[in-house]
């Protein structure tokens, strides 16, 4: 029983009778162990709901829309604990954080639930049999981190001897026909190569059930001290396995009518070659995963840009990013600078100094360094960053918060939509209160 904290006033439930402190039971015959049990339950417009109030169990009959939510609220979204995950994967970027972090931030989550929730990625050697006939039951769509679907090279990888067998899970959704997203964390000497070729071609071989794979570089911080040794990419490297996905694509063009398989925009960067056209992304099923992030952004820009009209004044900002994105933001800025002259946008790079210089993405920029490389510079009217970096309450990974960086610098720190429109629209100040 799942205890009810909340019932929003004139919902369904609160018209039915259903009270706050009621213990949910069932939904129509479906006992509630979850979020997973309660959203397949309550699709129907006549639902029988039975909950545990006063020591007895109390059945409402509820009437409501198809698909209309039945207005209870629990302790937690999933209405149950989450789901730790029991890998020690090689390339696991939480063990390379430093010590006296906040405690969230260590905390590794592998959980179906959330999977089909939020769109997070599992390694299946958390599922049941039990999970996986639900998931089928109720045709989920799940992403997998795969890596590798040779067993003993997965229980490495994973440090996990549950690992290989548990791609048994891989091939049974396939056959069933559930709709996966796949990941393979590329780890050079690893799995890459020819391992790379026999992952890709079994996961090819289930199609159309896996409709997309993600394949995305390692990534090392400074902190992988006593961790297994890993080879970071080489642009030699990095080239070799963009090129061995492009031929898969190719092929796949020819067998499949898609490409399927992408590799992440960082591959790209670190081969030193040009981000593929925005065709190449066949409508970016991949686009959270990194893959076609910045060609998306630019896009987006550009689109907008080309209808935009300004005639204020002169302005001045900043943009402060990591290293990756920072060239490509530097052309955007003074391709808008070219049609607007009195608009006058720089963007400063930012070192990675608390992970590391190899760690190039702003999403894992700390207050601490944007304030160490941008204070004492002239930053303008206000300084822009990605809301990437801020994802938890404003406040960055170091714990230092938004309007703390904005009193260190003495400007406004505006916390920007990953959006090209969005972008054009707060450097023009036609968003953010009129810059």
């Amino acid at each position: 029983m799942i205890e009810i904290t909340e019932v929003t006033a004139g919902s369904p439930a609160d018209r039915a009778g259903i009270r706050a402190g009621d213990c949910l039971i069932s939904v129509s015959g479906t006992e509630i162990h979850d979020v997973l049990d309660y959203r397949f339950a309550i699709t129907e417009k006549h639902l029988d709901v039975r909950v545990f109030r006063e020591g007895e169990a109390v059945e409402f009959a509820v009437r409501k829309g198809e698909y209309e939510d039945l207005g209870l609220g629990f302790a937690t979204a999933l209405m149950d604990e989450k789901r730790t995950c029991g890998n020690h994967c090689i390339f696991c970027f939480i063990d390379q954080n430093p010590k006296g972090m906040r405690q969230t931030i260590y905390f590794k989550d592998d959980d179906a639930r959330l999977s089909f929730l939020q769109g997070s990625y599992i390694t299946l050697t958390n599922l049941t049999d039990e999970d996986v006939d639900r998931i089928i039951r109720m045709h989920l769509s799940v992403n997998v981190s795969v890596q590798t679907t040779e067993p003993d090279l997965r229980n490495q990888m994973l440090g996990n001897k549950k690992a290989g067998e548990s791609l048994k899970y891989l091939w049974k959704m396939a056959e069933a026909g559930v709709s996966m997203n796949c990941q393979i964390v590329l780890c050079p000497t690893w799995n890459d190569g020819d391992h790379l070729h026999k992952t890709l071609a079994d996961l090819f071989s289930m199609v159309p059930a896996v409709e997309s794979i993600a394949v995305v570089p390692f990534g090392a911080t400074k902190h992988r001290q006593h961790l297994c040794p890993i080879p970071c990419f080489t642009q030699e490297t990095a080239r070799a396995a963009v090129e061995q996905i492009e031929a898969v694509q190719r092929w796949s063009l020819g067998a499949n009518g898609r490409r399927i398989v992408y590799a992440s925009d960082e591959l790209y960067l670190l081969a030193g070659l040009p981000l593929p056209e925005d065709e190449a992304y066949e409508g970016y099923p991949q686009y959270e995963n990194g893959v076609g992030m910045l060609r998306y952004l630019m896009n987006e820009f550009y689109d907008a840009l080309e209808d935009a009209e300004y005639d204020g004044d002169a302005r001045f900002l900043t943009i402060a990013t990591g290293t990756a994105a920072a060239p490509f933001l530097e052309k955007m800025m003074r391709d808008l600078e070219a049609k607007f002259p009195a608009v006058h946008c720089q963007v400063i790079p930012v070192l990675n100094d608390f992970y590391g210089h190899t760690v190039t993405v702003a999403g894992l920029l700390t207050g601490q360094d944007l304030l160490a490389q941008l204070r004492g510079r002239e930053l303008g009217s206000a300084v822009l960053l990605s809301e990437t970096c801020l994802r938890h309450d404003d406040v960055f990974l170091d714990d230092m918060t938004r309007e703390e960086l904005e009193e260190a610098l003495g400007v406004r720190v505006i916390k920007n939509a990953v959006d090209g429109y969005v972008l054009l629209d707060t450097v023009l100040g036609y968003a953010e209160g009129h810059l």
